[in-house]
């Protein structure tokens, strides 16, 4: 029943932040990520602002100050607390925010619950799809937020305990998969839910290509970094280029040396000596196509990637991308790293965003973007799909992002 589901989502937010405390649950370590406090809240914010406002009887809000607060883009909503400045938000208490979301759960499971004439039980229905895949790209958010901020302690403290599995045996060897190519069908299909913008389904040619069997490993990209590819131009797009040198970056985001010069990863397990067999995370746009360009090969067109994944079991997480199992064919395309690919995030044809606010979700940010394909060890469970189009700024980082191989038939 829908009403389980969203009791299993909702239920699961709060899980998330069970190993915090409260001082975590406030903090924010950069304007990209923000608190867990103010995913916690605006998430159950969707809820409230987008079906109780319109459909409860005598509608009265939780608080009258969390319809700025807790938006985070919505122009059509109304104003917003600046994003860079969510950590700063002392109040309300984790205590407010646990209670606000019993408060909304109560009124939306009523809601649900009551008689509704058909076309507002199916916009209902509509509505709380797109808010529970909604709190689950939070999810998946909340997890490298957290990341992120206990990173910055020296003391790199652990979200949870307990090492990531590391391969029992040698990681097999990656090979290249062939594909005919040809006149092909990309984007959603079916009646499952997806977001808008990975509609309508339509034509694509794509040429014969090949792809990497498994994601580029640490080992892998260790090579890269000790071949000095941090220091040579050639390999990088020119804002890449300025990016590495502006920022003085020598390896990925989270690698460390310890005192005796070996490799460290810092992880939500705390930090642990790099594994080379587990898959290189943490890569920005640029790292990746810089990689792609000294291993002789290229990233793959997202239409390429969406081909390749047709059939391919999804695998879930266990919050740190892990090696790849031995066998044959393509691994590691979901459940580990999202996977870089070369194609600017743009509307497809014939696309239309939702009318109102809603149809802010995607489509205005169709610009100065790439997108990425697959799911990450953060991603939930159900969550992730073939047709799924993740998207950031190719200077991200910070998302559990890696890297698969393409290259064209000769």
């Amino acid at each position: 029943m829908l009403i389980d589901h969203y009791h299993t989502v909702r239920r699961h937010s709060l899980r998330l932040a069970e190993p915090l405390s409260d001082e975590d649950c406030g903090a924010q370590s950069m304007p990209d990520a923000s608190p867990v406090k103010w995913h916690l809240a605006h998430t159950t914010w969707f809820f409230e602002t987008f079906i109780l406002e319109s459909m409860e009887a005598g509608f009265a809000p939780f608080h009258p100050a969390f319809r700025v607060l807790f938006n985070s883009y919505y122009n059509g909503v109304g104003e917003k607390h600046p994003r860079a400045q969510r950590g700063v938000l002392t109040r309300p208490g984790m205590d407010v925010v646990r209670a606000y979301r019993m408060d909304v759960d109560a009124r939306v499971a009523r809601l649900l619950a009551g008689e509704l004439a058909r076309p507002e039980r199916e916009r209902l229905t509509m509505l709380l799809a797109l808010g529970l895949e909604h709190e689950q790209q939070h999810q998946e958010l909340l997890l490298t937020d957290v990341k992120h901020l206990l990173a910055q302690s020296p003391l790199f403290p652990a979200y949870v305990d307990g090492a990531p599995d590391s391969a029992a045996a040698p990681a097999p060897s990656p090979a290249w998969i062939a594909f005919d190519g040809g006149l092909t069908q990309i984007g959603h299909a079916g009646d499952g839910f997806c977001f808008d913008n990975e509609l309508p389904r339509h034509p694509q040619y794509v040429a014969p290509f090949q792809l990497a069997s498994a994601l580029v490993t640490n080992g892998d990209y260790l090579a890269f970094i000790e071949a000095g590819g941090y220091r040579t131009a050639h390999l990088w797009l020119a804002e890449g280029w300025d990016w590495v040198r502006s920022q003085q970056l020598q390896c990925p985001l989270y690698w460390q040396r310890d005192d005796g010069g070996r490799w460290q990863e810092f992880t939500l397990s705390g930090l642990r000596p790099l594994d080379l067999q587990a898959p290189a995370s943490h890569l920005s746009l640029f790292e990746a196509d810089a990689y792609a360009h000294w291993a002789g090969a290229r990233l793959p067109t997202e239409a390429e990637w969406e081909v390749a994944a047709q059939g391919v079991a999804v695998e879930t997480g266990q919050l740190h991308p892990a090696a790849a199992t031995p066998g044959g064919g393509l691994r590691q395309m979901f459940g580990h790293c999202w996977q870089w690919t070369s194609s600017s995030y743009a509307p497809y044809p014939g696309y239309r965003p939702a009318p109102g606010a809603l149809g802010e979700y995607n489509g205005k940010f169709m610009l100065n973007q790439y997108v990425l394909r697959g799911s990450s060890c953060a991603t939930p469970p159900g969550h992730a799909r073939a047709s799924y189009r993740n998207f950031f700024p190719a200077g991200a980082r910070w998302q559990f992002t890696g890297i698969r191989l393409a290259r064209q038939v000769e």
